[in-house]
């Protein structure tokens, strides 16, 4: 058994000597996209009828929801895997999530034949642990939230030899995330402002590199109030963690900030604003009842966001990255009710 060694850390998470922190070019974005394509498709870009007429703007959302796991992450997993280094295929990947970013691992792991071990929070959402097993990864529950499971995870790729893959500080899975932006470019070249959820930054780092350095567009980030990390972080320039992140949106959950995107952030983010759960919630229920979508919470980040600065954006070109639709099942039930 290889085992490999930590490196010395910027922000509270393990680092391993195979991780690299150089953040990625809008070259390495492009190669992503060679990858990605062959594996999947393009999501949409729709305008929404219902949010242009609300904020008296063009409003787009990119569709994300619909890649095969359901989330934006899994174009980070698919290009991270195919440039796996072939010493790392056994015993396999590592990776702790709330269940995006083990879907994406989970997926690729499967494209590419490579075994995936998930660490989950102990009470995790379940449609998403059924998902990431479907895939053929084994999943493991445990601690409370996000950052236990992932302390789980850094331990046993240090004692057991996984390659563990971080789920920010991966050049190579920000620079496939960031393809995404790219196709919003291409379909729509002249943007005012973008939105996107933010809950380690990975996504929200790709937009920047893409739609705000090649539309000149604002990029604005977005956490919930009760899962700050990234915003504090952002905003006071350091990588302290929080104590919480107990957030109706488990896909913005994170106590920790992750050093990679905090620096790509920092230097091109326009703007990182928070909203509350409530207004998570509550466009948890709009984007159904309106546009007939069943999104997750952290998806809905973005468009609670957008409603809650509806006289800024009167007239402007504006786009809402829609991150992913799996939401569990009793939140579906409770916003049916």
């Amino acid at each position: 058994m290889t085992t490999y060694d930590i490196v010395e850390s910027p922000d509270e998470t393990t680092v391993f000597g195979y991780h690299d922190l150089t953040p990625p070019t809008l070259a390495d974005v492009y190669e992503a996209r060679s990858v990605v394509s062959r594996h999947l498709s393009r999501t949409p870009l729709v305008r929404s009828e219902f949010l242009s007429e609300e904020l008296d703007a063009d409003v787009y959302l990119k569709r994300e929801d619909t890649l095969p796991t359901g989330a934006f992450k899994v174009r980070g997993g698919v290009n991270l895997c195919a440039g796996l280094d072939e010493e790392f295929r056994d015993p396999g990947l590592i990776a702790a999530s709330t269940g995006n970013h083990g879907q994406s691992v989970a997926y690729a792991g499967r494209a590419f034949d490579i075994p995936v071990l998930v660490a989950v929070p102990g009470d995790p959402n379940p449609d998403k642990v059924a998902a990431m097993e479907r895939m053929g990864a084994e999943v493991h529950p445990v601690g409370r939230d996000y950052d236990d499971a992932r302390e789980w995870a850094e331990e046993r790729a240090r004692t057991e030899g996984y390659r563990y893959v971080h789920s920010a500080n991966e050049p190579a899975l920000v620079a496939g995330v960031a393809t995404a932006g790219l196709e919003v470019v291409e379909d729509l070249p002249r943007v005012d402002t973008l939105f996107c959820p933010v809950g380690g930054g990975s996504s929200a780092s790709g937009y920047c590199l893409t739609v705000g350095e090649m539309a000149d567009a604002d990029v604005v980030g977005v956490q919930s109030e009760n899962a700050s990390a990234m915003y504090h972080a952002w905003s006071e320039g350091h990588l302290r963690p929080r104590d919480d992140a107990d957030t109706y949106a488990e896909g913005l959950q994170s106590r920790v900030p992750f050093a990679l995107t905090t620096e790509i952030l920092r230097e091109r983010l326009a703007e990182m604003v928070l909203v509350s759960d409530e207004r998570i919630e509550a466009a948890v229920e709009t984007m159904l009842l309106e546009e007939h979508l069943v999104l997750e919470g952290a998806a809905c980040a973005s468009v609670a966001a957008a409603l809650e600065r509806s006289d800024e954006l009167a007239g402007q070109t504006v786009v809402l990255q829609i991150s992913g639709r799996n939401l569990a099942a009793e939140k579906l039930r409770a916003v049916l009710d």
